[in-house]
């Protein structure tokens, strides 16, 4: 399969670039279970955009510290493209600021956390009953669902955790792309963000490390359109 990952994260601070990129760590998650795949990343936060969308198996929207509501000229464009992802039958993935943006693209709403950040590992539930151990880190989470979606899981403070549109779309506020060792220095890069409680619970939560390959697992079944296999 040929996967468009649509990179959204904007932080090029020093901090960023000592560790993957996220055009970086999408595509190597996925290759832990589906390492003859091909990955072509678009940097639409830079205004790179794919020119068409022909041969594109499915598309993956990365997380970002930029927020959906900013106004910025290549969110609009971006959800314009989510449109036109959908529109073409091609499954779409969004994770935290891609679970935002399709749910914008799509007539829904995205705006501060009530409770104020969630960070660290937390515990997903999904409408099935099972859980999943994933890492979280925003600010802002999306709180009216676009017409047509299905709410699949709940988080800590966040009751629309995942959503499913139909079976092209498929969503998760967090970051399974995330390494542990990873979330432990962001952690700390972000303390005087974060506030000294908040940055002691996000420390505090990082337990046994989520098992990247059960959740890529998840993903490329519905980018495969393996229905079945999804909550």
């Amino acid at each position: 399969m040929r996967i468009a990952i649509l990179m959204t994260n904007t932080d090029e601070s020093d901090f960023a670039h000592r560790w993957p990129m996220d055009g970086e760590k999408f595509p190597a998650m996925m290759r832990r279970v589906r390492p003859g795949w091909e990955f072509v990343v678009y940097p639409v936060k830079d205004g790179v955009f794919p020119e068409t969308l022909a041969r594109v198996d499915g598309v993956m929207i990365t997380g970002s510290p930029a927020s959906v509501n900013s106004g910025a000229d290549w969110v609009a464009r971006l959800e314009a493209l989510v449109r036109e992802i959908i529109a073409a039958g091609i499954p779409l993935f969004g994770a935290c600021f891609g679970h935002q943006v399709i749910a914008t693209a799509l007539g829904g709403t995205v705006g501060a956390n009530p409770g104020g950040w969630v960070f660290g590992q937390v515990e997903v539930t999904f409408t099935d009953g099972r859980t999943m151990p994933i890492y979280a880190s925003h600010s802002e989470q999306v709180l009216q669902l676009p017409e047509g979606a299905e709410v699949i899981a709940t988080g800590p403070g966040c009751p629309i955790a995942g959503f499913v549109v139909g079976d092209g779309v498929m969503t998760t506020q967090y970051h399974p792309e995330m390494e542990p060792e990873f979330v432990a220095a962001l952690i700390e890069e972000l303390a005087d963000e974060l506030g000294p409680e908040i940055t002691a619970r996000a420390h505090a939560s990082l337990g046994t490390s989520p098992d990247m390959a059960e959740t890529a697992e998840w993903i490329a079944r519905f980018l495969e359109h393996k229905q079945s296999d999804i909550a």
